[in-house]
């Protein structure tokens, strides 16, 4: 626990507030002590003038009358009248010897030893006025003030462990808890989640992030064990075929006849699915953004339905563009091209006889969209969402040429460029859309 950051933090945090209140509590009190000192010594002044008019009004009689009015009512200050050669005259402090003007002195025969604030002021014909203060006033409220702060200064510290050891309490169970996710995922629970209460706080936020990172590993090791099981069962058929012929092969060549004919077609089949795994995962890394230049939709969809317009023929199949508004988008040309590509390839092989294809550039404000439609069987809806999964197929019996990568390649091109593929019933067909970001 005392090793607890949040605790330490705390406990920081608390040390500052204590520090605070007692440089606050020194302040106060220097300046509650300065402002007293400054309000009595403004009284003495006042009554030491009253008194020196009174003499001047009064004579000597209505000052001594004045001095006994005054040590009779409780709460007055202290005063002294003393004669020309200093005998006293009137008032408590008449046998004080002080100079004229401001001092202090300590009371005499005060056991206590308590200091007293004087004034001494001359009046005619050789008479002293003394008028002042005792600092028991003064000192009483400065006790009382550090009485204040000292209680201030212990809530403080109570307040600041009661509370540094909860919230770090706190803290820690929810550290606890990610890290409990954490050991649970190393032993190999890929299903383990970090708890999030719905506070909506730093270690909320932080959990969040930590769980959409989960899912993603999760879905990378699923699409990693799918692409293993996937290439051990794409693979075994062509290498099987390859021991085949090179069997066969053996055995025509000791019988003096043409060996492995069909053996480079296998393994150029072989080689090509191998570098469609290494392209798809070169585009998955995002190497290729560095080659993003302005791209012409339109010219780039031209070109392909130029160059597939003959084969589509050779099927009795149809191939037309529809540029609906030219549409210039920040991207690889030849990564785009090779997406489309892919996208007219799959439309040409799976459609069938007088099949209709249809390329298609649009553009809706600054978003641009290229989609390929057709009018063939289409795709059944639940097998919509696997079709770009590498070495996936429809044709169960895998008889058709192909690595069901074509796909696969087509999301990663467009998730390298930003876009989003969907896909569509044409009624009857497919149509495969991939839609642009709008342009900065």
């Amino acid at each position: 626990m005392f090793r607890s950051t949040s605790l330490r933090l705390a406990a920081l945090y608390t040390a500052v507030f204590a520090l605070s209140v007692v440089v606050l509590g020194v302040i106060t009190l220097i300046s509650t002590r300065h402002a007293l000192s400054a309000q009595f010594d403004a009284r003495i002044r006042a009554e030491s003038a009253a008194l020196v008019q009174e003499y001047r009004s009064e004579g000597l009689k209505g000052v001594v009358d004045a001095l006994h009015e005054r040590d009779s009512t409780p709460g007055s200050l202290d005063f002294g009248l003393q004669g020309p050669g200093g005998a006293p005259l009137a008032g408590s402090l008449a046998a004080t010897k002080a100079a004229m003007g401001w001092s202090s002195m300590r009371r005499a025969g005060d056991a206590h030893g308590e200091s007293e604030r004087l004034y001494a002021v001359a009046l005619p014909d050789g008479y002293k006025l003394l008028v002042g203060d005792d600092d028991e006033r003064i000192e009483a409220l400065d006790g009382a003030v550090m009485q204040g702060f000292g209680l201030a200064f212990l809530g403080v510290l109570v307040l600041g462990v009661a509370g540094g050891y909860a919230l770090s309490r706190g803290v820690n169970q929810r550290i606890a808890a990610i890290s409990g996710a954490a050991e649970a995922i190393i032993d190999g629970d890929l299903s383990r989640r970090v708890p999030v209460r719905g506070s909506d706080d730093d270690l909320d936020r932080l959990a969040l992030t930590f769980n959409r990172m989960l899912d993603r590993i999760a879905a990378l090791m699923e699409s990693l064990k799918q692409v293993s099981n996937d290439i051990a069962h794409d693979m075994r058929t062509p290498l099987t075929r390859l021991r085949q012929k090179l069997e066969a092969g053996l055995a025509e060549t000791r019988a003096g006849e043409a060996p492995l004919e069909g053996v480079l077609s296998d393994l150029d089949s072989i080689l090509d699915t191998f570098a469609a795994l290494l392209r798809i995962a070169q585009i998955e890394g995002g190497a290729r953004r560095a080659a993003f230049r302005p791209c012409e939709l339109a010219v780039l969809a031209q070109t392909v339905t130029e160059a597939f317009a003959p084969s589509a023929e050779d099927q009795h199949q149809s191939l037309s563009l529809v540029v609906e508004a030219p549409a210039v988008i920040d991207g690889d040309a030849e990564l785009l091209t090779q997406m489309l590509v892919n996208l007219v390839e799959n439309a040409l092989r799976h459609t069938g006889p007088n099949a209709a294809i249809t390329v298609k550039v649009a553009r809706a404000g600054r978003a641009a969209s290229l989609s390929v439609a057709d009018n063939g069987p289409g795709v059944p809806d639940a097998e919509r969402e696997r079709l770009f999964d590498r070495f996936y197929r429809l044709e169960r019996s895998r008889a058709t040429p192909g690595s069901g990568l074509g796909l696969a390649l087509v999301a990663a091109v467009a998730k390298l460029h930003g876009a989003e593929v969907s896909l569509a019933a044409a009624q009857p067909g497919l149509e495969v859309r991939v839609s642009f970001p709008e342009a900065a």
